[in-house]
């Protein structure tokens, strides 16, 4: 029968997915390992239960276990970041995090209104407020940035709040590497009475280790995914306030309560409960001691790489990190739009990077000049400061492969990046760096604590 080949082809595909895993460096600051029992939970039984609605107040019949499942994710949320039960609500529903996002829109702005969220060449996220989205296209998006230096400037974002009164402020990013200040942006909302959202996808992990200042003294809402920094599976939580109100569509509520209704039946149908219990797992795995140290060790890899980049002679916005994540500008070296060329050349080494936008960016979207990198998986791994040194070697030696005139003055395409990537791999250095990277991999075996 065809059905046999076609689940054998797309298992060997699976499989070889599993293989650049384990032999590859992932240095994308928004990608983690999960561990054994993340897994086993998401492979589970519960996937085939469906579930709308909320505990006690569901659609379907059978779900007396999918209840106790979510009340017990929940409790464990609020326990992991410290949170009074009276004071905040949480829902582990949401698929993902821009959904998420999208969720607190709908229960807190009407069409139109105002949202004031972090440009994205800045170092903000596409569901900020970014014009080609629907957070962009549906409501008046105001973006603030960064200063010349890579660092947010509270100044010119309490300006732009004062002139454009938006009713929702976000405060968060994707690629930024700076401790947020989130007592300032609640002093910026509260002076044009403005809701404040934070966005705490990237550094989840890091506030429930309390490697960073919380959101939860100064948020309205605050949103996260669970598969960065804090290494559970592709999902996404919001918590609201139970003690703050809204008018949801001409109905007067808590915030919690309009977020409950923005998510189901507002955006989403039946939860994934697969997924609600594999995010309960990595909760109380964060609840360890272990986790707190694992947290830790990211921080001081992210800045020991950043500080060998420096060394070297690369430009890190910012001048550093304090976080998970470093944004390289590769600007003085090449020019403009040469990030996506570097990504090539390095994934072809075995170094899995992303290409970013920087801050006051000139070149295209689509080839821009920068490359994130990120801690959170290779510390999964067990590596530390001297591995930190080696890959930033690695990385250095593939970079130095592009002769500067081979790229100086031109503007890059698909075309050029091409020529270029194949005139490096055609000096093997490519080659070299996959032997080194797999007997570096091999030495920090992934799955299993």
């Amino acid at each position: 029968m065809r059905t046999n080949v076609d689940v054998d082809y797309l298992f060997r595909l699976m499989a070889q997915e599993k293989k650049r895993q384990l032999n590859t460096l992932e240095l994308i600051p928004s990608e983690n390992f999960v561990s054994d029992n993340v897994l086993k939970a998401l492979g589970s039984i519960l996937t085939n239960k469906y579930s709308e609605g909320y505990p006690g107040k569901r659609y379907y019949g059978g779900n007396q276990w999918i209840d106790k499942i979510e009340i017990k994710v929940q409790k464990l949320a609020l326990e992991v970041f410290g949170l009074e039960e009276n004071q905040w609500g949480v829902n582990v529903q949401p698929y993902s995090g821009t959904p998420a996002n999208y969720e607190v829109y709908f229960a807190l702005l009407r069409p139109g209104e105002k949202l004031m969220g972090m440009s994205l060449t800045a170092g903000g996220h596409l569901s900020h407020g970014h014009k080609v989205t629907y957070s962009g296209r549906t409501y008046q998006a105001v973006a603030y940035g960064v200063d010349r230096n890579g660092w947010l400037d509270y100044e010119e974002i309490e300006k732009l709040a004062l002139e454009y009164r938006p009713k929702l402020i976000v405060a968060g990013a994707s690629a930024y590497s700076r401790k947020i200040e989130f007592d300032k942006f609640r002093a910026i909302a509260d002076k044009v009475g403005a809701y404040l959202m934070v966005d705490m996808a990237h550094i989840a992990g890091l506030v429930a280790a309390k490697l960073h200042s919380s959101p939860f003294e100064w948020a309205d809402v605050v949103t996260t995914t669970t598969h960065k920094t804090l290494r559970g599976p592709r999902g996404a939580m919001i918590f609201a306030r139970k003690d703050k109100n809204v008018k949801f569509y001409g109905q007067e509520m808590s915030l919690f309560e309009a977020v409950n209704k923005a998510v189901f039946p507002g955006m989403q149908g039946g939860p994934h409960n697969h997924q609600i219990m594999a995010i309960g797992v990595a909760l109380a795995e964060a609840l360890s001691p272990r986790f707190a140290d694992y947290a830790r060790q990211i921080v001081i890899n992210a800045q020991v790489m950043a500080e060998e980049f420096l060394r070297r002679g690369y430009k890190v916005v910012s001048g550093g990190t304090d976080n998970h994540l470093l944004l390289v500008d590769l600007t003085p070296r090449f020019g403009p739009g040469w990030g996506g060329a570097v990504e090539k050349l390095l994934e072809l080494s075995g170094i899995t990077v992303n290409k970013n936008v920087v801050p006051y960016e000139q070149a295209s979207p689509f080839w821009p000049s920068g490359i994130r990198l990120g801690t959170p998986a290779v510390t999964t791994r067990g590596m530390k400061e001297e591995e930190m040194v080696k890959i930033v070697e690695l990385i250095d030696r593939v970079v130095r492969a592009i002769k500067p005139d081979w790229v100086k003055g031109r503007k890059s395409n698909k075309e050029l990046v091409d020529e270029i990537v194949a005139k490096v791999v055609e000096t093997k250095i490519t080659d070299k760096i996959l032997i080194e990277v797999e007997r570096l991999t091999s030495n920090y075996p992934l799955f299993g604590w």
